[in-house]
Order: structure tokens, then sequence, then C-alpha cells
């Protein structure tokens, strides 16, 4: 997999993670906003739908991000972007209430980050 040699490899797969977890997000849970009076087998097939687009950025995002950081480290990156795309989109189009425990959440998960990027 080739990258893109004046864009730095994190953020290439920063940006491909961010756009992929955009569309995983809206994949795992749209449905119980917009497809909750259908059957369980046409919001599964409107969130694999969705997911292909995840797919298609998420798989070269990892193998881009491989070549410089560690499995780990694309984890815990991951697992950032996750709640930096699930907060906006539990808080603006689930509207669910804005609740401590984000913060909280964010807290441990920056914890992660330093514990996984720090130097051996």
């Amino acid at each position: 997999m080739s990258s893109l040699p004046h864009i730095p490899v994190v953020w290439q797969t920063t940006l491909l993670l961010t756009a992929s977890n955009v569309f995983m997000t809206f994949a795992w849970y749209a449905h119980l906003k917009n497809l909750n009076d259908r059957p369980w087998w046409i919001a599964a097939l409107a969130s694999w739908g969705i997911a292909l687009f995840e797919y298609l950025l998420q798989v070269p995002a990892n193998r881009i991000g491989h070549s410089e950081m560690s499995l780990g480290q694309l984890k815990i990156l991951q697992e950032v972007i996750t709640l930096t795309v699930f907060v906006p989109f539990a808080l603006f189009y689930m509207k669910q209430p804005l609740k401590l425990d984000f913060l909280w959440a964010g807290l441990c998960i920056l914890g992660a980050v330093y514990f996984i990027f720090r130097s051996p």
C-alpha cells in the first residue's frame, strides 16, 4: 500500500480512520433511529451496505499506519477516533443527553494514548 509522501503517515491514517469511523458509527447505530419500525434483517442489510464504505477506508488506513505504527498504537488511535466521532453523533444525530461519563471515558483513553505511544 503506497501512501502520499507529502502527508505524514500518522495524519493519513488518522484522516482515513476518521472517515471510516463516521461510516461505521452510522452502520452500527443509525438504524436505531431510522429503521426502528422495520424488521432487524432490513436494518442489518442497510448497515452492511454502509459498512462496505467503512472497510474501503479502514483497510488502507491500517495498512498505511502499520508502516510506522505498532498494532497497539493503531488500535488505541482507532479508539480515540471512535470516541471523537461517537460523542457528536450521539449528541446531535441521536439526540442523546450529554453525560459526564463521556469526559471520564475520554480521560481514560488519553491515558491509554500516553502509555501506548510513550517511548520504550
